[in-house]
């Protein structure tokens, strides 16, 4: 079981697009606004746990539920989408939470950086990598979050109000075009 680099820097680098935490900064700004705080260290394992469990238990966890990885990951697509109609129409749909912890977990560990598309691509990277590969992968991303999540106050300062707005409309309509994809990709998957 010889750590292959080129591996994992393929395994990492599909991770980090599949969670584009950078393109999720707008949104988490806006959810940071709502929620007061952001619990970086608790958003982070909260999602790290999710995504390891989906490492070695997901397709059994899913199968338990009677649930197939489509309609998983077309359930995160709709999550996904109304939170990028948020953002590009100002309308509030997520409402915040009193309960910081219910807040953390739904919508920043899960959909936004665990959501269905990480978690089913960890799945799909476990069938043609090493687990410890994936592992560590999901590990080095979890450091690249945690150093996001804790930053969002300097990145707001560095845009300034006119620029969060324009970023948020940008990243919104980003969202949204994200989520038609998953969406399209996998709703086929659900019509037998």
């Amino acid at each position: 079981m010889k750590l292959q680099l080129n591996e994992l820097l393929t395994v990492t680098f599909t991770l980090f697009a599949v969670i584009d935490i950078v393109g999720s900064i707008p949104l988490l700004l806006s959810l940071k606004k709502k929620m007061g705080v952001i619990k970086e260290w608790k958003a982070t394992l909260i999602s790290g746990a999710l995504m390891v469990l989906f490492l070695y238990v997901g397709q059994n966890f899913l199968n338990i539920l009677g649930v197939d990885t489509h309609s998983f990951a077309v359930g995160g697509s709709i999550v996904i989408f109304i939170l990028g109609l948020e953002m590009v129409l100002g309308i509030e749909f997520f409402k915040s939470d009193k309960d910081a912890k219910s807040s953390i977990m739904v919508p920043i560990a899960f959909p936004l950086i665990a959501g269905s598309g990480t978690l089913t691509t960890i799945m799909s990277l476990k069938a043609n990598y090493e687990e410890t590969t994936v592992l560590i992968a999901i590990l080095i991303n979890l450091v690249f979050v945690y150093i996001v999540l804790r930053s969002l106050d300097f990145i707001e300062k560095l845009l300034g109000p006119a620029g969060m707005i324009a970023v948020r409309k940008f990243f919104g309509v980003i969202l949204l075009a994200i989520a038609v994809k998953i969406f399209s990709i996998n709703a086929s998957g659900l019509i037998k």
